[in-house]
């Protein structure tokens, strides 16, 4: 078992020591990820969870937030 994992890595460690094309690949995927992930975060994703209307009850918040979308927007109760 421990040499077949052994096998497994030292295959995949040669494969990318070989590479030519695919560290450039590897690069644009690498950058593609970080702006998915962490720009678009910071400018689409706004933190509701962190408004002074929540407060500390976040987990009512929630809760209550699952179940209003869950029931759909012609079956919620007046407010």
């Amino acid at each position: 078992m421990k040499q077949t994992a052994v096998n497994i890595w030292h295959f995949y460690l040669e494969g990318f020591r070989s590479m030519t094309l695919g560290r450039t690949l590897w690069l644009i995927i690498l950058v593609k990820l970080f702006i998915m992930f962490f720009i678009l975060r910071l400018f689409f994703f706004p933190r509701f969870l962190n408004t002074p209307v929540v407060g500390d009850d976040k987990e009512g918040y929630v809760s209550n937030e699952l179940i209003h979308r869950s029931l759909g927007s012609d079956l919620l109760p007046s407010q």
